[in-house]
């Protein structure tokens, strides 16, 4: 396992990266719209080198004394979940669930992958050249993240819907293949290092394969595209969220880049919905994710009724038992998850994804209910909360003192407080995270669509209702219901021609 000054090196690599806005990024460990992002992915690494930590994140002693990082150990029982889990949410933690992607991430990315090609029967080769990059990933730490491969809106819109496309297979020999294309979000990919691509569309058309690519994020030919930064105040004090976690979801441009024959695969369409897919372990980690940005604001609710003086109103009670509620709920299902799993293709633990699905299903039919409890909560004082310099005006200082210390807290440790709230349910970097998983995980829809075709006691609740009528009845059969499909994505369609 490497430090994490190994993993910031290996950043100044010569890779391309345009940001929006702001044009191109020469380093991003220096550059101020990603170097904090930086430090914060340098940090997550550095954390398996601190004693405080390791009890935590890493395996117990094998014996002979050595340990390994839990998030690049894949989990084979339910213990090594529940284990793996406890880590990944003491992460998540930390950060208040803004950082999705970490290099933990990355290996359950690769060990999905892993699980998917050897249920697909892959040749020896591809599951052979798949185990030793999942080897390599999770003895090194290599940063890996993915992307599902969905076109742009330009290509969307081509006349011959045979263009419609996001990657063409430019060429193809026995040494690897030759990729041009872009393709749509995805997070985090100017601080990785390695890339997974799975093709929405067949490579070639009409073949019906679809290719799975690996390729580090500095080769020649690919250009990372990232969209603006989320808007935030210089000074840190009044961005504490905003100017540690921006993760920067990103377009990929590809001219002719090739890709060596070890780390092309032959995966299956990226939109289809099994229940042990690529993504079946990073919905968990998902779901810890967002658990951890809804305890954030359930701790920042207690901690505002303690310091603004709520802690013995009533309707401020309710609203804090409808927090913990909300919390403890997915909370609940991460552990059933953990304690009732299901084995995979490769002979792996995976959470239970139905277990999975409802926690997923209950914090984003809540978020937007707990963001409003927290942005009521504190009153008007939310928003003329003032900064740190305010205090730097020895008159100034004392009449903020006056408006808004007392009751044990000083005005800064208010407003330090309350500025933390703010960017936590009133700020650009909470509004990206909405948007980003309304698109990126197909929001609640596809949750509950996800619940519905897993769910396998249809036809047990169904005709054991039979028991209790007092006539004969067939046998019901209600499996149909797990094929039903959402509504599809939009997909425009270029102009006809008058």
């Amino acid at each position: 396992m490497r430090t994490g000054a190994d993993y910031k090196e290996s950043l100044r690599d010569g890779r391309d990266v345009w940001l929006m806005g702001e044009g191109a990024v020469a380093d991003v460990t220096t550059h101020a719209s990603t170097s904090a992002m930086v430090d914060e992915y340098v940090a997550w690494y550095d954390r398996h080198f601190d004693a405080d930590w390791q009890e935590v994140l890493l395996t117990p002693s094998d014996g002979n004394g050595h340990r390994h990082p839990l998030a690049l150990t894949p989990p084979k029982t339910s213990e090594d979940l529940m284990r793996l889990g406890k880590a990944i949410s003491a992460v998540h933690f930390e950060t208040g669930g803004n950082m999705t992607h970490t290099p933990g991430y990355g290996a359950l990315i690769a060990l999905g992958m892993l699980n998917v090609l050897k249920g697909l029967n892959n040749s020896s080769e591809e599951i052979e050249a798949a185990e030793a990059y999942f080897e390599d990933l999770t003895e090194s730490g290599r940063f890996l993240t993915f992307a599902g491969g969905g076109p742009l809106i330009g290509a969307r819109l081509r006349e011959a819907e045979s263009d419609r496309v996001a990657l063409r297979l430019v060429s193809e020999t026995a040494e690897g293949v030759v990729v041009t294309g872009k393709i749509q979000m995805h997070t985090s990919t100017p601080f990785a290092e390695d890339l997974l691509i799975t093709s929405r569309d067949e490579l070639p058309p009409g073949s019906g394969r679809h290719l799975w690519i690996i390729v580090p994020v500095n080769s020649r030919g690919i250009r990372v595209v990232s969209r603006r930064p989320v808007a935030k105040h210089d000074n840190p004090f009044l961005s504490p969220l905003s100017s540690r976690f921006d993760e920067l979801d990103s377009m990929v441009w590809m001219e002719d880049v090739f890709v060596p024959r070890s780390r092309v695969f032959t995966g299956e369409p990226s939109n289809r919905n099994r229940r042990h897919s690529l993504i079946s372990w990073l919905l968990w980690h998902h779901s810890y994710g967002w658990l951890a940005k809804a305890e954030l604001t359930l701790g920042l609710g207690l901690a505002l009724a303690e310091v603004m003086g709520l802690k013995e109103n009533p309707p401020t009670i309710e609203q804090l038992m409808e927090l913990t509620v909300n919390v403890q709920t997915t909370r609940t299902c991460m552990t059933a998850a953990e304690l009732d799993p299901e084995t995979t293709e490769s002979g792996y633990a995976l959470p239970n994804q139905l277990h999975v699905a409802a926690a997923g299903i209950n914090t984003l039919r809540v978020r937007q209910r707990m963001a409003e409890i927290l942005r009521g909560l504190p009153g008007s004082s939310l928003v003329n909360a003032p900064a740190d310099t305010d205090f730097a005006d020895p008159r100034m200082a004392a009449e903020l003192e006056d408006a808004f210390g007392g009751g044990g807290y000083t005005a800064m440790q208010r407003a330090a407080l309350l500025q933390l709230a703010w960017d936590q349910v009133s700020s650009g970097l909470d509004g990206r995270e909405a948007v980003f998983e309304l698109h990126a995980s197909g929001g609640l829809e596809a949750w509950r669509r996800r619940l519905a075709s897993w769910f396998e006691r249809y036809n047990e609740l169904a005709n054991g209702v039979r028991g209790f009528v007092q006539v004969d009845m067939p046998t019901m059969d209600l499996t149909s219901l797990q094929g039903i499909q959402g509504p599809p994505r939009r997909m425009p369609q270029s102009t006809p021609r008058l």
